[in-house]
């Protein structure tokens, strides 16, 4: 069977687990036809920072081996995936599209790497995000900005907008990124895939370059909710290497999967769909309250009574930590080294000013000032304690609701250029994210319609700790009950 790369751009991941399982293609075959896809629409997109192809043949050869000797394979054994360039596969680059790190290559590999080629997945490549995953567009990186495969003049969503654009784009069919504030959910939205942030310690963090350590999570992109639970099953579990790792048993994801929210309780976070919010996004969710109502949920309008503290919170405590953990890029370790300057000290501020960009640096400058002494009270340690009271007002309302659901962000995509010299107006491109990153609780964003300039509308569920289940019950009912995720012809590249 011959198969060209029109024919696989918008299959499925089981789609192309079972072609490869059924000999109908090899896994060889695959991996050709999808670096031949990448070289006819990766230059429109500028979704990737790097091939893997190395490491990709070696795993495509396993997987045919296998199969010619009839062993069993994993679900998605053969399916190309792109990995975000902040996630470290041993020899290949590791760059978090930064210049500090542009010629480093990763000396081992991350947890979740690991496990998706232990499931024999097949990395293809990594993927563009905004500088060490800071911003909201992808238009902080170091190399190039991503554009939105829906409209090339959009921005995709940050920071995890290239795992986004690569699945929407039709280049992969899964892809993993990192959510420190809504990094996996807000390109979801704006890319119209489906994008998960999981419980905090559900996914190991060993081997992701470090942002913010209390708020990154790593979580699965697709195009929808079976390829994503497969994928979160693959990649979820516990890790002895990861402090932060919970030690639960993984349930059996693909079990939620079943077109049912009767007796559902669901809450509408009411703050979240009131003024500011882009008419028709209000409108989709809307549509999808009254779809959940007629199949049997219960609908009622909640409020978070600290939301209005959460984007404040947020730029205080992941600041902070971005500003101890990036210290260690100082030219002395690893990444570039200023080899001109004529003493230590200005060998560590000449790197720094060269390698980090402008956001990076904007954001080390007011976290260091939030930890300095005199304003560390004042600043952090509030910001810990209002981040105690979020998590205390989930916790309340999960008393009572199963679920709760907003828009994943309150407008559709923005023109590329429109905010990068507005940081305040780019930091509340957060407000919706920003607050299951604080408390620790799981959230997914899925297509829930179009505004009038076609351009998707994200809908986001969030759930109590551990209960990716139920979150994926809800979201998979929805896709089932409309057509949102089977738009990507109307995408023309």
């Amino acid at each position: 069977m011959v198969i060209q790369a029109k024919d696989i751009k918008y299959l499925n991941a089981t789609e192309l687990a079972k072609l490869v399982a059924n000999k109908e293609i090899s896994a060889k075959e695959l991996v050709d036809v999808t670096y031949k896809n990448i070289d006819l629409i990766e230059p429109k997109i500028d979704a990737l920072n790097s091939l893997t192809k190395e490491l990709a043949y070696s795993i495509a050869e396993t997987v045919d081996s296998k199969i010619k000797n009839n062993e069993k394979l994993p679900p998605l054994a053969g399916v190309p995936v792109a990995i975000k360039d902040n996630m470290c596969i041993k020899n290949c680059l590791a760059t978090c599209s930064s210049k500090i790190l542009e010629d480093f290559y990763a000396p081992y590999t991350s947890t979740v790497a690991q496990k998706v080629i232990d499931n024999l997945l097949i990395p293809v490549a990594k993927t563009n995000l905004d500088e060490f995953a800071m911003g909201s567009s992808t238009e902080n990186s170091g190399f190039k900005t991503t554009k939105n495969p829906w409209d090339l003049n959009k921005v995709p969503g940050g920071s995890s907008g290239g795992s986004a654009a690569s699945v929407a784009s039709g280049q992969v069919s899964l892809s993993l990124g990192s959510d420190t504030g809504g990094s996996i959910r807000l390109p979801a939205s704006f890319c119209g895939v489906a994008g998960m942030k999981p419980t905090y310690g559900l996914v190991s963090r060993y081997g992701l370059i470090a942002y913010a350590s209390s708020l990154d999570q790593i979580g699965p992109f697709a195009r929808n909710i079976t390829d994503l639970s497969l994928l979160l099953q693959v990649i979820a579990g516990y890790d002895h290497k990861d402090s932060t790792s919970i030690n639960k048993p993984v349930p059996d994801y693909s079990e939620a999967l079943k077109v049912d929210i009767k007796n559902f309780k669901i809450g509408i976070l009411s703050d979240l769909i009131a003024e500011g919010v882009q008419p028709e996004v209000k409108s989709a969710i809307e549509s999808v309250l009254k779809l959940f109502k007629e199949n049997g949920a219960q609908i009622d309008e909640v409020t978070l009574p600290h939301q209005k503290y959460a984007i404040a919170t947020y730029y205080i405590i992941a600041p902070a930590e971005c500003s101890a953990n990036l210290a260690r890029y100082d030219g002395v370790k690893y990444g570039i080294r200023n080899e001109d300057s004529p003493d230590l000290m200005d060998m560590y501020l000449n790197t720094r000013k060269k390698g980090f960009g402008d956001e990076v640096k904007r954001r080390i400058m007011l976290g260091t000032y939030a930890l300095s002494s005199g304003y560390y009270d004042a600043y952090y340690k509030k910001a810990q304690q209002v981040r105690a009271l979020i998590k205390q007002d989930f916790d309340n309302l999960f008393e009572k609701y199963d679920l709760l659901v907003s828009p994943a962000c309150p407008n559709t995509a923005f023109d590329i250029g429109s905010r990068v010299d507005d940081p305040l107006t780019m930091y509340l491109t957060d407000i919706a994210t920003v607050t299951a990153n604080l408390a620790g609780i799981p959230g997914i964003s899925i297509p829930c319609g179009f505004d009038s300039n076609g351009l998707p509308i994200g809908l986001q569920i969030l759930a109590p700790v551990l209960q990716e289940s139920k979150m994926l019950q809800a979201a998979y009912t929805f896709e089932q009950l409309t057509d949102y995720n089977r738009h990507f012809d109307k995408i023309k590249l």
